[in-house]
């Protein structure tokens, strides 16, 4: 399917579009996009890999891959659970909050530029508010499948059968 010359873009499409712009900027600091989600989880405090993978939806061995090369970077560092040895926790470096305060400008920088292409600065302003409307909507979304996820995995009890509910819990709220 093409598009059509003065046809507006599909919403997925221009998710995938702009998907593309944030991995290249990205990269213009050595980051791929699941290493900037990881860091972003991690600033936020989830420290767990088991609860990373839950808030990206992927599986635990994905978010494994993924520290292993901010460890070799120095950007994460690994940490022995205190009360459990079998346990590990990973924690943001210094370098990886400077690491992820730079992506965070180059994304917004490329961003703008893309926004300044239209000669229409009200076009712009609104097409920027379009984006940015989408954070609160994300938020509620997450919510949400946390909660549907969370009934589904009560026992009879009413507990939960996880041990990182309440880590999951504390970001999703």
């Amino acid at each position: 399917m093409t598009v059509e010359p003065g046809r507006p873009l599909s919403l997925p499409r221009i998710t995938a579009l702009l998907a593309r712009h944030a991995e290249l900027a990205l990269a213009e600091n050595e980051l791929s996009l699941p290493q900037y989600r990881v860091l972003n989880l991690l600033a936020q405090g989830i420290a767990l890999p088991s609860s990373m993978a839950d808030s990206l939806d992927v599986r635990r061995p994905s978010i494994t891959a993924v520290v292993d090369g901010l460890v070799a970077r120095g950007l994460v560092v690994r940490e022995p659970d205190e009360n459990d040895r079998r346990r590990v926790t990973h924690c943001i470096t210094e370098a990886g909050c400077q690491a992820l305060d730079t992506a965070e400008n180059l994304v917004d920088l490329r961003l703008r530029a893309i926004l300044g292409a239209l000669d229409d600065e009200e076009a712009a302003a609104t097409a920027a508010d379009g984006l940015a409307r989408w954070g609160p909507a994300l938020i509620a979304w997450r919510a949400k499948k946390h909660a549907e996820r969370s009934a589904q995995q009560k026992n009879p009890d009413g507990s939960e059968h996880t041990k990182h509910a309440e880590e999951r819990a504390a970001v999703h709220s």
